[in-house]
This record gives structure tokens, C-alpha cells and sequence, in this order.
């Protein structure tokens, strides 16, 4: 059986699936949403929660950073970005606070530099985003950190991801299955590819959501999904670009009730009586 582990957890045959909720960027520039989100994913029970570290002036162009863009930190694209990135203090007040809610915690590092900075921190892992996949040079970067690696493979074709998964190699691999669009159509997101991409890589498949709704994660779940993630949000009417792709609070506490429900109704594939049948079999079979 295929397993990868995250920290005190084994993510994939025969595990229960593992339930990452992304912060990402959700908590808006505020240390007190980031910790209202972590009690959030605290008091629901999922698995892990994510963050995204990005150094601003390496991911971004000086002209991209320049143009105009009217948002609460300023006028510029620049200063939203910055105004969105956390830094140590923040980042070490996040791993103080997981910590004391026993809460595993990782990030999408963005650039090679992200990556160092989060070194420090120990993550049971990382995850790779989508829009990284083609950087040959930041997978290999992560690779070398000899932590178990999250791959997205969203906006991509079949050779890219094959690219990828041959620079990473498959060792303590998981590949999630996405569609990079926010919110995504229900539509697009084509989930019959958990099953095709755990056939062609033989590592753990999971699926990371950004479409409106649970239905489509629980159906992830039972078509094998090892892992699923959902972006997480106190409110998707609150200001941000990932908050109405986003879960609030009631529904994520959903997500992981339901998607343990369905986890026990897979059962194993074998059949046979169960003993809650047998005195309805007793009482209604007229031909044994």
C-alpha cells in the first residue's frame, strides 16, 4: 500500500483521508483572522492548515507591482501584496499558536527564498501550487529540503505534470487534482481523474476544491481522493479574491463530519451479511 506521512499522520491507502484547510491568503493581512481561522479549523477537526509565502519582489514583476490597483493597503498591485504577506513575527506568533491547539501546519512557498524562510519553522511538509508546477528549479529546491512534497496540478496538461513528477520523483509524493479557477464551474472540474492519476503515478491522490459547495469534495472522497483541501474563510462575502471559493466555518465542520460518514459507508468491498441484516433476513426470506 502506497502511504505518505505528514507529520503523526499517514496519508493514503487505507488511511482516513486527510482534510487540509488553506488559509492561503484568507486572513487578509490580519493576525487575528489567521488565529480565528485556526480555531475555526481547531474546533472542526481537520487534519492541517495551510498558508502561502511568497517574496513579493522575486514572484512579481517591478511592473506588475506598479499598477494601479485600489485595495486597503493602498492604490498599487504592490501594495496589496505586501500588505498580504506575513512575516516572522506573524509567522512565529502562527507556530506558537498552532503548536498549543496540537495543529499541523505548512505553507505553498512561491520561490526559493519562501522556501528558506519556512525552513525554520520545521513543516511536516510542503505543498507546490498549480501556477509552480513548470519551475523546474523551485520543485528541485523543494525536493531538496527531504520533505514530503503536495503537488497541485491544476492549469496543466498530462505532460507537463509527467515533467514534474520526473524532476520531483515519487517519493513521498501526493498529487492533488484541481482546477484553477476561482470559484471553479462545477463543470470543469472533471473528477474522474482522482482515479486515472492514481492509475498512471501510483502515489496518494488527493483533490483540492475551489468550486461553490460540498458535494463535489464528497464525491472526491469517494472516488478514492487520499486528501482534499478547501480554502477556509469566516465569511465569503468578507474582501479577497479567494473568499467567495471558500468554506465558512459550519461548512467545514460539515466537510469533515460527512466526509468521515462516508469513509465508513465505503466499507471493503466485500460482501457479505451484516448482522443488523440477519434477523430482517430470518424474518422476511420465505426460501432460505
Amino acid at each position: 500500500m502506497v502511504q505518505v506521512k505528514i507529520g503523526n499522520k499517514f496519508v493514503g491507502d487505507g488511511c482516513p483521508c486527510y482534510i487540509v484547510g488553506e488559509i492561503g491568503i484568507n486572513h487578509n493581512g490580519d493576525l487575528g483572522i489567521a488565529r480565528r481561522l485556526i480555531d475555526v479549523a481547531s474546533v472542526a477537526e481537520v487534519d492541517a492548515i495551510k498558508f502561502q509565502k511568497r517574496t513579493v519582489d522575486v514572484v512579481y514583476s517591478a511592473e506588475e507591482l506598479a499598477k494601479p490597483r485600489e485595495n486597503p493597503f493602498g492604490t498599487t498591485n504592490g501594495q496589496l501584496k505586501r500588505g498580504l504577506e506575513f512575516g516572522l513575527d506573524q509567522y512565529q506568533h502562527i507556530d506558537r499558536y498552532c503548536k498549543a491547539k496540537n495543529m499541523a501546519w505548512f505553507a505553498s512557498c512561491w520561490d526559493e527564498a519562501a522556501v528558506d524562510f519556512m525552513e525554520q519553522f520545521d513543516p511536516p511538509a510542503y505543498k507546490i501550487a498549480s501556477a509552480s508546477l513548470t519551475d523546474d528549479h523551485l520543485l528541485k529546491h523543494h525536493r531538496s529540503m527531504r520533505r514530503p512534497m503536495i503537488l497541485s496540478i491544476g492549469m496543466s496538461t498530462m505532460a507537463q505534470v509527467d515533467h514534474a513528477i520526473e524532476v520531483l520523483g515519487a517519493h513521498d509524493l501526493i498529487i492533488l487534482h484541481t482546477t484553477s479557477a476561482y470559484p471553479a464551474k462545477i463543470a470543469d472540474l472533471n473528477l474522474k481523474m482522482i482515479p486515472v492519476l492514481r492509475e498512471r503515478y501510483g502515489v496518494p491522490i488527493g483533490y483540492s476544491g475551489h468550486e461553490v459547495g460540498l458535494a463535489t469534495s464528497y464525491a472526491a472522497v469517494a472516488l478514492g481522493a487520499a486528501m482534499v483541501e478547501r480554502h477556509i474563510t469566516l465569511d465569503r462575502a468578507m474582501w479577497g479574491s479567494d473568499q467567495a471559493a471558500s468554506v465558512e466555518p459550519q461548512g467545514l465542520m460539515k466537510l469533515v463530519r460527512d466526509t468521515r460518514s462516508i469513509e465508513s459507508a465505503l466499507g471493503d468491498g466485500v460482501k457479505k451479511v451484516s448482522d443488523d441484516e440477519v434477523p430482517i433476513m430470518k424474518k422476511l426470506r420465505r426460501v432460505g
